[in-house]
């Protein structure tokens, strides 16, 4: 591609192009639609349609589908023909405004959680007027809602939609309150970094642990791993650089921001970032970005692995949520301004969220669990599983000053001279620093929740922020409605985030969280520290949980015991995955590979005789030694997850699996381990992390 830019958003049927495809009437008519102003009537919708239709059948798309979100945490899709028979039996293309609106997929295989019973094959979906068609693959795509027969939401989409109306409603009252009566609406801006893996092809055809589970179940480290900080932000392999090349051409296709992009930390890992959009449309490209990202790898002969952690003994990967609320005129209110501590609407809203996150730590800490996150939080590199935000020494020094009534004298913005190259008059210098051991950091103008893990939908995150964030802001402007003289207000909110800032300034922490002094001191903080992903589905039948949901119609109570069963079986199936893959490998893989070598040392020890050199022997008796206690010990782990699995599917059998299985299976891969730093080529040929990790 000579010109890349000409060709942005061709592949997009968003504002542009029904801009200039549709009847002014017809576009003012979405317009309102999408700014919640009035409802889209069966007209209106015929047109958009029929105009959609037509761009689509130009882009040489043959089919159609409703774009959905499952709680399977990927995406799904079913696929019609535009070409019906007319009524000679010609093929006619044909797309109604109705089945741009609503289709009805078979629902029935899909994770529900006990919303209906499995012959209830019924399930609609719902256009998301909000985030843009696009097509893929000659495929028309349709994002949409997913729902039951009786309205349930059996998706991930439709309760960030419902999240994203009740913080715009409470984040405009605040704004209202303080002031600014132009402000019509607020909405959640997202930018989600996506931290993956790359291997070649071969390397992963021949592992079946990353074919079926995502990571290696077991694998000794390479002589060289990342100590030397030698791959982060280094020279792009040419062959990662081709293939880089190709994934911006497609994401800008479909019109999204590939902004940023580098070497990660470890051995083969790299970091894809967007320029920050409309929460749902982010949540939305995010998964397009991941399919990009994988059917573009195979493309070049590589497997890209968006798992938590594929690697034992480096860094994982994971997505970083930015999150910020702007104003429909553009304004940041995350943004300190030149005068943070005389800014009483961004103290308002730093301090909604300080009180959000502390009031409801376990609710965030659950947005980013899932089996695969276990093997990395708290694991040295990424954030620990304790919930606490980093502010930055000028902006707490701010707070801390409100507290005291002391102003803005502690708390002054470093000043000092920063030019460390002649020659350049002018160097911006930020608010505050950034804490990478923090989960959720002050990065100038936005939150960086660094727990999710690479693989996870970002949509239960911003559900959670969004209503935990909209709850707090109502509270403020209950507070503040009633207040006559704007001036009083002002003063009314200063109180609120003094009181704030005292009750909730535990979950403030500016040190090392990756330290166990840290763990001891959010203990006796009170902090809740919550290591495994199933302990904390626990959150979501709680009364304080449930008080919060149905409050603001995010969720109703069956659909948060729904969810709460859905996280537990999944949790439960993707170890059991893992248990079955590591007992197979052993048994035609490993095992098979020792007894050879075995049997090589035991005949050359009995050849040599007495003059068997004392390495043979040694080598011998380790390898006898390993091999019985891999072949126990699997033989054990066969035997207790099929107990287990025979167990209800709840969090009570999860944690039983968490605290007994998955030991288990880790001193099994230490034995492997320890049998692939000793084992010889000629017998063991599963690629080894040396390959997998430094072959590009």
């Amino acid at each position: 591609m000579e010109k890349p830019f000409e060709e942005f958003g061709c592949m997009v049927f968003g504002e542009t192009e029904m801009r200039e495809r549709l009847p002014k009437p017809v576009y003012s008519s979405w317009k309102k639609t999408v700014a919640n102003e009035s409802l889209l009537d069966r007209t209106t919708a015929d047109a958009i349609a029929h105009a959609m239709k037509r761009w689509a059948l130009e882009k040489g798309a043959t089919h159609y589908t409703h774009w959905f979100q499952p709680m399977t945490g990927g995406t799904a899709e079913k696929h019609d023909s535009f070409i019906d028979p007319d009524e000679n039996g010609e093929p006619l293309t044909h797309f109604s405004g109705k089945t741009l609106i609503k289709g009805e997929p078979d629902a029935s295989s899909f994770p529900s959680g006990g919303l209906r019973a499995t012959f209830e094959a019924r399930g609609y979906t719902y256009w998301d007027v909000t985030s843009p068609v696009f097509i893929r693959d000659n495929v028309l795509c349709i994002p949409t809602v997913f729902v039951s027969y009786n309205g349930e939401s059996l998706d991930k989409k439709d309760p960030l939609l419902k999240s994203m109306r009740a913080m715009n409603t409470a984040a405009t009252r605040v704004v209202n309150l303080l002031g600014d009566k132009d402000v019509k609406s607020c909405s959640a801006s997202v930018g989600l970094e996506q931290e993956y893996f790359l291997i070649d092809r071969n390397d992963y055809n021949a592992r079946r642990d990353l074919k079926l589970t995502g990571r290696t179940l077991f694998g000794a480290p390479a002589s060289k791993g990342q100590e030397l900080d030698d791959h982060y932000f280094g020279s792009i392999p040419p062959r990662v650089s081709a293939f880089m090349k190709e994934v911006n051409q497609e994401l800008w296709k479909l019109g999204i921001y590939a902004k940023t992009e580098h070497n990660e930390v470890a051995p083969g890992q790299f970091e894809l970032a967007p320029v920050y959009t409309d929460c749902n449309i982010a949540v939305d490209q995010n998964q397009l970005t991941m399919d990009v990202l994988r059917k573009t790898a195979e493309k070049h002969g590589l497997a890209c692995l968006l798992y938590e952690k594929p690697f034992e003994g480096i860094n994982g990967s994971g997505k970083h949520n930015n999150y910020s609320i702007v104003t429909d005129d553009g304004q940041n209110l995350f943004s300190p301004g030149d005068k943070p501590a005389e800014n009483v609407r961004f103290l308002v809203f730093i301090c909604a969220f300080i009180k959000a996150v502390d009031t409801y730590p376990e609710l965030l800490r659950m947005s980013a669990a899932c089996a695969g996150n276990d093997h990395r939080l708290g694991a040295s590199e990424a954030p620990p599983a304790i919930i606490s935000i980093y502010l930055g020494d000028y902006i707490e020094g701010i707070l801390n000053s409100l507290v005291a009534g002391t102003g803005s004298e502690t708390a002054k913005k470093d000043t000092r001279e920063f030019n460390p190259i002649s020659g350049l008059s002018y160097i911006p210098h930020d608010n505050t620093d950034r804490n990478r051991t923090s989960p959720v950091a002050f990065t100038g103008n936005k939150f960086e929740f660094r727990m999710l893990g690479s693989s996870m939908s970002a949509a239960v995150t911003n559900t959670v922020l969004n209503s935990i964030m909209a709850k707090t802001l109502n509270d403020i402007a209950s507070e503040l409605e009633g207040i006559k003289y704007l001036q009083d207000v002002r003063a009314k909110a200063l109180d609120i985030c003094r009181d704030i800032v005292r009750t909730h300034r535990r979950v403030l922490f500016s040190g090392d969280g990756y330290s166990e002094e840290w763990v001891r001191e959010a203990a006796r903080r009170g902090l809740p520290n919550i290591r495994s992903s199933v302990e904390s589905f626990n959150i979501l039948d709680r009364k304080d949980t449930i008080d919060l949901f149905t409050g603001l119609n995010v969720y109703s109570e069956v659909e948060l015991a729904a969810r709460k069963t859905i996280h537990c079986e999944q949790y439960i199936h993707a170890v059991g995955i893992e248990v079955r893959t590591l007992i197979k490998m052993i048994r035609e893989s490993v095992l098979p590979a020792m007894t050879a070598e075995l049997a090589f040392y035991g005949s050359s020890v009995s050849e040599a005789g007495k003059y068997a050199p004392k390495y043979m022997t040694d080598r011998a008796e380790e390898l006898s030694s390993l091999i019985t206690k891999i072949y126990e010990n699997s033989e054990k782990l066969d035997v207790l997850y099929a107990k287990k699995a025979c167990k209800p599917m709840n969090s009570e059998t999860g944690k039983e699996i968490y605290t007994e299985v998955c030991p288990l299976m880790e001193e099994i891969r230490s034995y492997i381990n320890r049998y692939e730093m000793i084992a010889s080529d000629r017998f063991y040929s599963l690629p080894s992390y040396e390959n997998m990790l430094f072959r590009l």
